[in-house]
């Protein structure tokens, strides 16, 4: 497998997160696709559908020196817990690139990095899964999963950060109604919910800047 998304590629996509601009949509278009195996390196900066803690007590079996020989796509393909809808999801979408998103970074305390895996759509970028991979000495565990599209996870600071779309009736895809942001800690052997933000987008498309309330 080739390089995955670039660390522009990666920011681009998270602007279709955010959802605030048809024209980004359709520039991600573009670079949403990668090819498998390796990513950018995130040092620093959920509800019912998402499940932390150790999912797979079976680790699937890697021979990678390092996370940034990890070939991604393969993680999420041997991965029997990850929902068959997005295992359909995850195919080329030109040539060898793969929609998917890998970052690298501690959010688990391991003793190595953490691999941090979205799936996206080929059509527009939507993010259908996310999951976190934790370095189990002989393989990589699922430690986290998140299902429910749109959906996008990354690290900051050492926490998980998942961010949900949410639509009202006939909002378009470019232009949710607002987010969810769900921060997880790695406590005790999982991740442990932390806290939550609902993020309004009033009138964001426009250019106003969104409000925030605590959920």
């Amino acid at each position: 497998m080739g390089p995955a998304l670039s660390v522009p590629a990666r920011r681009a996509f998270q602007a279709v997160i955010t959802a605030t601009a048809v024209l980004a949509a359709l520039a991600l278009f573009v670079s949403a696709c990668a090819t498998g195996g390796t990513g950018a390196r995130d040092e620093g900066p959920a509800g019912a559908d998402a499940v932390a803690g150790k999912l797979n007590p079976t680790p699937m079996a890697s021979a990678y020196a390092t996370p940034d020989d990890v070939d991604a796509v393969r993680l999420v393909e041997d991965d029997p817990g990850v929902a068959t809808s997005v295992k359909r999801a995850l195919k080329p979408c030109v040539g060898d690139e793969y929609p998917v998103d890998v970052s690298y970074g501690d959010v688990t305390d391991g003793v190595a990095d953490d691999v941090v895996v979205n799936v996206m759509t080929c059509s527009d970028a939507v993010g259908v899964g996310s999951y976190v991979y934790r370095d189990a000495g002989d393989g990589y565990r699922n430690v986290f999963r998140a299902e429910e599209s749109p959906v996008y996870a990354e690290i900051d600071r050492g926490d998980l950060v998942v961010t949900k779309q949410v639509y009202k009736k006939d909002d378009p895809v470019t232009s949710p109604s607002g987010e969810n942001v769900i921060t997880y800690r790695w406590t005790a052997g999982r991740f442990a919910l932390e806290y939550r933000t609902h993020n309004e987008y009033s009138g964001a498309v426009d250019g106003d800047t969104p409000t925030t309330a605590p959920d």
